[in-house]
């Protein structure tokens, strides 16, 4: 039985008659007649009782017209779905992250998201840099927020810049601050630094001792942790200073003071990018990171 047969049933139990229900749906009077006799035929049950005042269900109609209702509204919803997959509009995208594309970035992105392609599934996964270029490698995840520069293995990928933040000093509560709200680098490397893993994130790492150097201190880092609050722990028990993004000073941790660095110009950047596999076709991680961060 063909689906369009059964949309015309649903048709003349909605209207009470066939006449009614073949204008409706664009067809000869006679064609919608001869379609259900046949579809009488093959069930081997009358569905229809034929009168001047319509067509009226008979029980047998009755006892199917819930099941044909379910059926034709899954095969609309597969059919939207198949052409919504198609156009990279639905499915499902998993997303690795660092904690600090959760202040603005990603909300922003999401919200993007649902208005341009409400039926995607985010599955989100907060994970380090090194946990996100492994998991990029072998496909765990479809699309990272992560600190670049970092180097990711196999499959070409494609990369996009999303944000560049300068950096500003976690310091102990008990860090003497200078009158101005503000710190040295000088001061920073008399007190050591806990910092993000060499692993994790080297040229950034190598970017901090670089500044300390080429301003002319030395300093030693007492303390590395894969995670922003790990680090801002770290700080607030008073094991060193940490240079960690302006996005920090939204967090209140007790034990830690925010200030600016007042000559860290040569201090690096902290970049947050969007990296995701390069695909022939167009895929849901090339839509995500096309949105508005």
């Amino acid at each position: 039985m063909e689906t369009r047969h059964l949309r015309y049933f649903l048709a003349v139990i909605d209207h009470g008659s066939i006449t009614t229900a073949a204008h409706q749906l664009g067809i000869a009077q006679p064609a919608l007649s001869q379609t259900l006799a046949r579809m009488e035929k093959d069930l081997g049950v009358r569905l229809f009782i034929r009168s001047r005042r319509g067509a009226a269900p008979t029980p047998a109609a009755l006892a199917i017209l819930d099941d044909v209702r379910i059926s034709l509204a899954r095969l609309d919803a597969a059919q939207q779905r198949a052409v919504q997959i198609s156009r990279g509009h639905a499915g499902q995208l998993t997303i690795g992250l660092v904690s600090s594309a959760l202040f603005g970035c990603l909300p922003k992105a999401m919200r993007a998201l649902r208005e341009q392609a409400p039926n995607v599934k985010l599955i989100l996964k907060e994970m380090s840099n090194a946990e996100q270029a492994e998991a990029l490698r072998d496909g765990t995840i479809d699309l990272g927020l992560m600190h670049t520069p970092v180097a990711i293995g196999g499959s070409h990928m494609r990369e996009r810049l999303i944000k560049e933040e300068r950096l500003l000093a976690a310091v102990p509560a008990e860090f003497d601050i200078d009158e101005d709200g503000t710190t040295t680098l000088q001061d920073i490397s008399s007190s050591g630094l806990v910092m993000f893993p060499d692993s994790q994130l080297p040229a950034f790492n190598a970017g901090i001792l670089d500044a300390i150097r080429k301003a002319g201190y030395r300093t030693e880092v007492h303390q590395h942790a894969n995670r922003t609050l790990t680090i801002l722990a770290c700080v607030a028990s008073g094991a060193g200073v940490a240079l960690l993004p302006t996005w920090i000073r939204t967090m209140n941790f007790e034990g830690v003071r925010f200030c600016d660095v007042r000559d860290g110009q040569t201090l690096p950047g902290f970049n947050l990018s969007a990296i995701w596999p390069a695909r022939s076709q167009p895929t849901l991680a090339d839509l995500f990171a096309s949105l508005d961060f």
